[in-house]
């Protein structure tokens, strides 16, 4: 059973773009496409529970009718993981109604001993003159939890910053590593794991199985290097 905070879509469209996603034929352009909309429907499940509506002001319509404007609170921050990651990152810009601030943390996998160890981070340490400046979520945007180590040192790295929560959104993980991963954070309600899919299956070389392959690879064509 899966730990509270930790949400796996159902949805059927969904299902079956994972489905082709996982296939060995599709190509980089396929791919791309398909880690997009998944990460569309994905964030658009998230985002109706991690976040409200909130009036803004008003405006008028083209018929001259005034009316109540609406945005959305609190404020957010994404954060890919690099190299992946990007392949999320324009699903939930275009979701958003406003621009957000995009930081990047780089992390890869020690490949004998599978632990993460970061190489890029740009998260602003300087604190903004307005506390409201300063997003209360992290939405961590890696397509893939396999391990679960990867999104550890990811949520550690953003709680440190300063974030009140983290919202893990992923294409695909594995059932251990959602639990590894839904256990980071201090409290019950720091981190929250959105997710498309889960395998069972995790290789001695911290591969999902049947999984879809590394993503980073098949995204920006670098098989065999």
């Amino acid at each position: 059973m899966a730990a509270s905070n930790v949400h796996i879509s159902t949805h059927p469209c969904l299902r079956a773009k994972l489905s082709q996603l996982r296939s060995k034929s599709a190509n980089a352009r396929e791919t791309k496409a398909l880690i997009h909309e998944i990460s569309l429907i994905v964030a658009v499940e998230a985002l109706a529970t991690e976040m409200i509506s909130v009036k803004s002001g008003t405006d008028e319509t083209p018929l001259g009718a005034q009316y109540i404007t609406e945005t959305v609170h609190p404020p957010v921050a994404l954060v890919p993981v690099l190299r992946s990651g990007l392949g999320m990152l324009e699903a939930l810009q275009t979701l958003l109604p406003d621009p957000v601030p995009v930081h990047h943390l780089g992390l890869y996998r020690e490949p004998t001993t599978l632990q993460p160890v970061e190489y890029y981070n740009n998260l602003p340490y300087h604190r903004p003159s307005s506390a409201s400046a300063h997003p209360e979520i992290a939405i961590l945007l890696d397509p893939i939890i396999a391990t679960g180590g990867t999104s550890v040192a990811a949520i550690q790295t953003l709680l440190e910053w300063g974030v009140k929560k983290v919202v893990v959104i992923a294409v695909l993980a594995s059932q251990g590593g959602l639990e590894r991963a839904s256990k980071e954070g201090g409290a019950a309600d720091q981190v929250d794991i959105w997710v498309g899919g889960c395998d069972d299956e995790v290789t001695d070389r911290g591969m999902i199985r049947p999984g879809m392959g590394d993503v980073g690879d098949r995204l920006f064509l670098t098989i065999g290097k």
